[in-house]
């Protein structure tokens, strides 16, 4: 079945037209037809599926021809980088339709955010905590709502937002189609989903979550205070050219940008701690190709879509299966190829281990030829918390003495103040 024959509106083919698709994926094969028909859906899609048009095509399909001005579809998701990258390929699939859509997430000023709310944007793509918070408000209550849907719902249970949806759909109107789009369902999802959904089409819900099939894997084994020196010497062999690092930690992902610039590659951070602002920039040039190098954690996981992305780097085994599912996922997105490269040190056996047991197979191990694996590790990466605070206290000490000593000086009357640089005039 080519795209076309969804018999979709003229304006919509355009769209897709122009952003070259030509064949469904799986997912839109099977999700598009009946979310067409006003079904609910709820559909286990493993990451860089295409999913995004199996829910954004519907909707709008059945907005064709329509009036606007008042928001029909709601979009959550977890993360403000998957709200963007939707509302993203939203305007380029409706760039031919009348059809609106903003953005609603945290770490930027409401303003317009608000305005797009009081105007009654059609689409609304949005986070659950700024979504919860402007629904106080009596020009925010989606009393024309006809669709809805719950994007990447397992990371929203994993980052703690499971109670702000049930808040959110508790203030919507009951009568709505509505599409649930998750890359696993643990248990908390599916009660989730019998509550949401009504007599829903079940899509790939038994398969087990796994890397897209595009998705070269393999695991370089490496001491732990090696990794840095790993990462450098395929970078500078080229072996390695724009690549996606995963870390562990923020901290983690500060140290290794660091010593990655230090030592003269173009690389960037994105992870919690960066304001909204910071973490557009890095995206933004990660994506143009002028940084090479993003090191992220898990929060961009989900919400990095970079087009032909040769390589994701775990530099650190992810601690949950799932997670390696994700990561990797930003990679051999809609039907390409990529690698995954997991360093793993001996501690970290366990968690490739599991993964492994997850995913169904066994992973193959590699070696880099020529990396001197037994050489001295430069410096640290890793600084302790305990010392990371210690330093801290210090250095507020010292500029605490400073500050003091300022003041005692701008104390001294002008008189003594003179003579004392009289006295070291003569010294």
């Amino acid at each position: 079945m080519k795209t076309f024959d969804f018999n979709l509106h003229p304006a919509i083919s355009r769209g897709i037209d122009d952003l070259g698709f030509t064949e469904p994926t799986p997912i839109q094969r099977d999700a598009i037809p009946p979310a067409l028909a006003g079904r609910d859906v709820l559909a286990c899609a493993m990451t860089g599926s295409g999913k995004t048009a199996a829910f954004v095509l519907p909707i709008l399909q059945q907005m064709a021809g329509t009036p606007s001005g008042r928001t029909r579809a709601l979009i959550v998701t977890p993360t403000r980088e998957l709200a963007s990258q939707i509302h993203e390929h939203i305007e380029a699939l409706a760039r031919h339709t009348p059809v609106k859509s903003a953005t609603v997430f945290g770490g930027v000023k409401p303003g317009k955010q608000e305005k797009a709310l009081r105007a009654g944007v059609d689409i609304v793509v949005a986070t659950p905590g700024r979504l919860l918070d402007l629904m106080q408000n009596p020009w925010a209550r989606f009393e024309h709502l006809e669709f809805l849907v719950l994007d990447e719902a397992d990371r929203m249970l994993d980052m703690g937002f499971l109670p702000d949806v049930r808040r959110i759909l508790s203030r919507l109107p009951k009568k709505r189609q509505t599409m649930l789009f998750s890359a696993t369902l643990p248990h908390p999802i599916v009660k989730l989903s019998r509550d949401l959904l009504t007599d829903p089409v079940r899509i790939d819900v038994e398969r087990r979550s796994a890397p897209a099939t595009g998705i070269s894997q393999a695991i370089l084994p490496v001491p732990e205070q090696l990794k840095t020196n790993l990462l450098k010497e395929m970078l500078s062999r080229g072996e390695v050219e724009n690549a996606l690092v995963f870390t562990r930690t923020k901290h983690r992902a500060n140290r290794l940008a660091q010593k990655l610039e230090r030592a003269g590659f173009s690389c960037d951070k994105i992870h919690g701690n960066r304001s909204q602002p910071q973490r557009e920039a890095a995206l933004a040039g990660f994506k143009s190709g002028r940084i090479k190098v993003l090191v992220a954690t898990d929060i961009a996981a989900r919400g990095i879509d970079v087009a032909a992305l040769p390589h994701v780097i775990n530099f650190d085994v992810p601690v949950v299966p799932d997670d390696y599912i994700h990561r990797v996922g930003r990679t051999a997105r809609a039907g390409m190829v990529g690698d995954a490269l997991t360093f793993a040190s001996p501690a970290e056996r366990p968690l490739v281990a599991a993964i492994e047991r997850a995913v169904g197979r066994s992973i193959t191990r590699r070696t880099i030829d020529g990396f001197d694996y037994k050489a001295q590790p430069e410096g640290r990466l890793e600084i302790p918390i305990k010392e990371r605070i210690a330093t801290h206290r210090a250095q507020k000490s010292e500029d605490r003495a400073r500050s003091r000593a300022k003041a005692q000086r701008g104390s001294q009357p002008p008189s003594r103040r003179s003579s004392n640089r009289r006295a070291r005039a003569t010294r």
